[in-house]
């Protein structure tokens, strides 16, 4: 008879599952030892702390499509689980967060880290907010079935983290019982499709529009539909606007692609949206950084414009912005009946549109005229602009990049071009610090031929260090570009531009009046056994990130950058009740303003 520990990890096996990322703990050492005795066939990676363990198994969802399990123990172990998977939640992620709680006999004893106030045994409740579902199985004959369910939760409509609670006792008991019977699940394997007269009326709105947009987010890159985007996006000429997790689904130096919008968006695609007429959101989220925190005239112009919005989530049609048009449905899906129904019209591919065209173009001709000599100014410290020019000039089109939150992020929001899909890896939704550094670990397992970079901040570097720890033991070649501005830099933006200048507990100083201040990150690097460079001149950075992507094994580039260079506004973001400030280049454009717009 098995112990619940073999079952778990026979269907771990079965679901073809490479990776178990975990954090050993008194309550998990039944799973363990089991785990040592399948270690031909599945590998257990343990990082130094579990969040890494949670952006780990982010970062390889988000690039290969498929999930890894993590493992934690009972208490603190489990808790700081927390942050990495509400990120991966927020972001559309998917991972079995295998939790281990105190035994099912000493339930509302208060053993040692048992959560009890309210519920014995209490901790699904802790993960509830931050998952799709958490399941708690009591007795090892319950494991079949939540672990089947776990995983069709995970992957079936939009994807995300699911909690797998068991009690230390479940480990190691044993049950006369099997595995449920059926093939491994697959992300979209369950395709939803729009009802045909929806997408009828969605071709007849894009056909009647002059100024349409596709704005598309990451459910196009989580169903896979880069191919029928772009064959969309060229038959019937209608630009693209995409949001940083879905960058790469149309390739980004296609004339088509006009990039990311709101406030760190670019001009040309913050003036298409408020002047476009017709929006065909699919598989995105209007949050408030791609919508100028839903202000009229700075991003988007709803209801002048009509909304087609597209999404396998009900919750976020409509939450932000009333559609015209609603449709629930998978964005392959979707994307494909429109193909299909504009072949049944035997419409064929053409031009179109020149006017809207020509409007972008000029819009596109400002906006490079005004960022364009910025690129090339050779300075010290090195302006964020120069960081962006030489990975663009020295990585390859299939390089994974993977960002926190941060300034560094705001640049290559505005100007990276993503060449394919699932190239651009962020903590957006939930944006937390140190899913960059810690992601590109799980990024570089799911895709071990292909170069992956993470651009960190130095703060947000300095809250997951030991992942050079995690790169070493087990040799996982990533290159971490620490952005090295010696500050929270986006903070201590917010209190330039929003408090005067009054600065406080966001620059890094020695002392109350001391020197800029941070590690030497090179040095640490060298010292956990990674090879490591700082830079402080323009002229180096090009060439010491070609010798770290060429060198095979884990290296950190240490970048001192301007911190008194910003990224130019061209939408806006508010936080209430202060007041906001306007676009740097661009200015908002309400209804009454389109007349004179083109």
């Amino acid at each position: 008879m098995p112990k619940g520990a073999e079952l778990i990890t026979e269907f771990l096996i079965k679901e073809k599952v490479p990776y178990v990322v975990g954090i050993c703990g008194h309550g998990n050492v039944g799973m363990l030892d089991v785990l040592h005795q399948a270690r031909a066939d599945i590998t257990l990676i343990s990082p130094r702390h579990e969040q890494v363990a949670a952006h780990m198994a982010d970062g390889y969802f988000r690039v290969k499509h498929a999930p890894l399990a993590t493992l934690t123990s009972c208490g603190p172990g489990s808790a700081n689980m927390v942050m990495g998977t509400a990120v991966a939640l927020t972001d559309s992620s998917a991972f079995l967060a295998i939790t281990a709680n105190v035994p099912t006999s000493q339930f509302n004893r208060s053993p040692f880290q048992e959560l009890n106030r309210h519920n014995q045994a209490d901790f699904a409740n802790v993960m509830r907010p931050v998952v799709k579902r958490s399941f708690q199985p009591t007795r090892v004959d319950m494991l079949p079935l939540a672990l089947r369910q776990s995983m069709s939760t995970m992957l079936s409509g939009r994807p995300g983290p699911v909690n797998l609670d068991v009690p230390f006792n479940v480990f190691q008991e044993e049950a006369d019982i099997g595995l449920e019977p059926g093939a491994p699940a697959l992300i979209n394997e369950r395709r939803s499709a729009a009802a045909p007269e929806d997408v009828a009326t969605a071709v007849d709105l894009m056909l009647a529009a002059e100024r349409p947009v596709l704005f598309i987010g990451h459910g196009v890159a989580l169903s896979e539909a880069a191919e029928e985007l772009t064959a969309l996006a060229q038959r019937l000429s209608i630009p693209v606007i995409s949001s940083p997790n879905g960058m790469g689904c149309l390739d980004m130096e296609d004339p088509l692609s006009l990039g990311f919008i709101g406030r760190n968006g670019a001009y040309p695609a913050n003036q298409a949206g408020r002047t476009c007429d017709l929006v065909i959101a699919v598989g995105a989220r209007f949050d408030d950084r791609s919508a100028s925190s839903w202000m009229p005239g700075y991003s988007w112009n709803f209801p002048t414009s009509k909304l087609i919005h597209v999404d396998v989530d009900h919750a976020e049609i409509g939450r932000n912005y009333a559609p015209t048009l609603p449709i629930l449905a998978d964005a392959r899906s979707f994307l494909r009946q429109v193909l299909a129904e504009l072949d049944r019209r035997n419409l064929a591919p053409g031009a179109r549109l020149a006017p809207w065209h020509a409007s972008i173009a000029g819009w596109r001709s400002e906006w490079d005229a005004f960022v364009a000599p910025n690129f090339d100014i050779d300075s010290t410290p090195i302006r964020p602009e120069a960081i962006v020019r030489a990975c663009a000039e020295v990585l390859p089109d299939d390089a994974i990049l993977t960002f926190d939150a941060g300034v560094h992020h705001n640049w290559f929001m505005q100007f990276w071009k993503a060449r394919r899909p699932q190239t651009m890896l962020n903590s957006w939704g939930y944006s937390g610090m140190g899913f960059g550094p810690a992601s590109a670990l799980g990024a570089k397992l799911a895709a071990p031929d292909r170069p992956v970079i993470s651009v960190c901040g130095d703060g947000g570097f300095t809250m997951v260090p030991h992942v050079l720890c995690t790169a070493v033991e087990y040799n996982i070649p990533v290159v971490w570009v620490v952005w090295n501005n010696f500050a929270w830099g986006a903070i201590r933006d917010i209190q330039y531009g929003l408090f005067e200048g009054r600065e406080l507990g966001t620059a890094f100083y020695r002392g109350e009046n001391g020197e800029p201040y941070n590690p030497d990150f090179a040095l640490w690097a060298k010292a956990a056994g990674v090879e490591a460079v700082t830079i402080t001149r323009t002229a180096d950075f090009a060439e010491a990130l070609r010798i770290a992507v060429a060198s095979g094994r884990p290296y950190l580039i240490d970048v001192h950058v301007d911190a008194n260079v910003r990224p130019p506004a061209t939408g806006a973001w508010a936080l209430p009740p202060v007041p906001h400030k306007e676009p740097v280049f661009g200015r908002r454009l309400l209804p009454g303003d389109l007349d004179h717009a083109f």
